[in-house]
């Protein structure tokens, strides 16, 4: 457990990625298993510990530290598991001469019910020192916010072991932590492992943003719209059927009604969206009424009916064409969709135009046609994981921008714990008041961030546990995708993607936009 604490600290206060992944990659090649399966899937979110929430913990602290001091420390320090490890008491007697194995832990922690938590974090967090205590509730309440992405922790693996990162994406959904199929396979004590009968994730081709000094060639690049859902994969292999989102996650269980309508053998990439009751690509703020439901009812599938508009095609049957130029792709994508519910997929069309005049034109009208912008895509582009440069490009149209006037703040999680970094901003009401509309936590600089910061710590009017209400004395510049009705807002409204554009500190905050002005934007999104 101590070497697992010690690579999360190290791993939190490095910034640089390549070091990060030196570190994952000899802590893998260090650690025997199972333990380093286990530290895997944590730094993966492959770990599901569902009795120990954070309310618990709460719960338990409450029982042994003051609580004015507990909230005053988890205000200062501004994480949970950190705030708790730092003010756990320390028992009379402690035998810490042999700490529990990762291993231990996260099996004791898996065959956990929430009434028999409390008594067993107590006596797990009695025998851990402090740093292994922060490693142990980071464990088992989910959540390491340590900077390190799933893809990030598999490119370690392939570092460590010299392997494919495309080929550890693919067999990973078929592996179960802690892994020991991969680490036979990485260290080469068995073929790598067998995922024919099974509907495995393959990477997803990514695009790059088109910048402005980006000089291509227009008669060598097809043109499409870039849909407002989500990315997804559909695999079928044998009558088994996946939906795959475009970190690798299973949300076949959200989506039934897609995964039922795959009837052919294959993998197609697309994007996910439901449709409205004319039967058009509805908002995005609907497809969320799916997004994340374990249980879909009745009710949902026929307000928010899904299907999938494809882009591409991996597999035709049992056919690899990857490897085949995009032109060749799509016209086998063509002939595919042929044999699927017409209802649930459909292919996205190729827009007209050959010249960036013409595609400018289109970009122009994309947020009135309910499009996040344009996609531009090489014809003889194979289909490669990742992001590769020159082959696809993504073209998004404007963001909208609204003044907003910052109303609360809160500390960031990780390296930014020690910073106000989570803005709640607000909007005038037709009477005067002033009333949230959203809440970002990037777009700023470092630097800026410093600046926020001592200006949240000097013009701060009250304090709600971790969070503190600042004067309405501060403008910011609010860049967002979208803003759609929202009843669980006092405003109305809730935007989409918002991030700090600008800070206006040279606009008073009576000149701020209004909810009013943001409701505009639904209006005339929806003319």
């Amino acid at each position: 457990m101590r070497a697992f604490a010690a690579l999360l600290d190290r791993l939190l206060y490095t910034r640089s990625r390549n070091a990060k992944l030196a570190l994952i990659a000899q802590y893998l090649l260090l650690t025997p298993d199972p333990d380093r399966g286990w530290a895997l899937a944590a730094l993966t979110s492959e770990l599901d510990l569902p009795a120990v929430q954070p309310l618990i913990i709460r719960t338990m602290m409450a029982e042994r530290v003051d609580p004015v001091l507990f909230d005053l420390s988890y205000d200062y320090v501004g994480d949970l598991a950190e705030t708790c490890a730092l003010l756990w008491p320390e028992p009379e007697i402690v035998k810490r001469t042999e700490q529990p194995l990762l291993s231990d832990v996260v099996v004791r922690l898996a065959s956990l019910t929430r009434a028999d938590a409390p008594k067993v974090m107590a006596t797990l967090l009695d025998n851990l020192d402090a740093s292994a205590r922060w490693a142990c509730l980071k464990l088992a309440t989910g959540g390491l916010r340590i900077g390190v992405s799933a893809r990030l922790a598999k490119t370690a693996v392939a570092q460590a072991f010299s392997l494919n990162l495309d080929d550890i994406e693919e067999v990973w959904h078929g592996l179960q932590p802690p892994y020991a199929e991969l680490f036979d396979w990485a260290e080469k004590r068995a073929d790598k492992p067998s995922l024919e009968l099974l509907p495995a994730f393959r990477p997803f081709m990514l695009a790059q943003p088109l910048e402005a000094g980006d000089t291509l060639s227009p008669e060598d690049y097809l043109a499409e719209w870039k849909w407002d859902g989500i990315r997804v994969q559909v695999v079928r292999n044998a009558e088994h059927v996946r939906v795959f989102s475009r970190t690798g996650d299973d949300i076949s269980a959200s989506f039934p009604d897609v995964s039922a309508a795959m009837t052919i053998d294959g993998v197609v990439d697309g994007e996910l969206l439901v449709r409205d009751t004319t039967g058009d690509p509805a908002s995005f703020n609907k497809l969320q009424q799916r997004l994340g439901r374990k249980r879909v009812t009745a009710k949902d599938l026929a307000e928010y009916p899904a299907f999938v508009r494809l882009y591409d095609i991996l597999l035709d049957g049992k056919e690899d064409v990857r490897a085949l130029p995009l032109l060749e792709r799509k016209q086998r994508l063509n002939t595919f969709a042929v044999g699927l519910p017409a209802e649930r997929f459909d292919v996205s069309p190729v827009l007209d135009g050959d010249s960036f005049e013409a595609w400018e034109r289109l970009r122009a009208d994309a947020r009135d046609l309910a499009q996040e912008g344009l996609m531009l895509k090489r014809k003889d582009s194979a289909y490669v994981g990742g992001r590769k440069a020159g082959l696809w490009y993504k073209w998004k149209r404007d963001p909208l921008l609204a003044d907003c006037v910052l109303m609360y703040a809160q500390r960031g999680h990780g390296k930014r714990s020690s910073f106000y970094s989570d803005f709640t901003f607000g909007a005038w009401s037709t009477d005067g008041t002033l009333l949230p509309v959203g809440k970002a936590y990037f777009g700023f600089t470092d630097a800026e961030l410093k600046w926020l910061d001592s200006w949240v710590r000097n013009h701060t009017v009250s304090t709600f546990g971790p969070v503190r209400e600042v004067e309405k004395a501060l403008v910011l510049e609010v860049a967002f995708d979208a803003v759609q009705s929202s009843a669980r807002h006092k405003s109305g409204i809730a935007m989409r993607f918002p991030r700090i554009a600008r800070i206006r500190n040279d606009k008073p905050a009576n000149e701020a936009d209004t909810v009013a002005t943001l409701q505009g934007f639904i209006a005339k999104a929806a003319a």
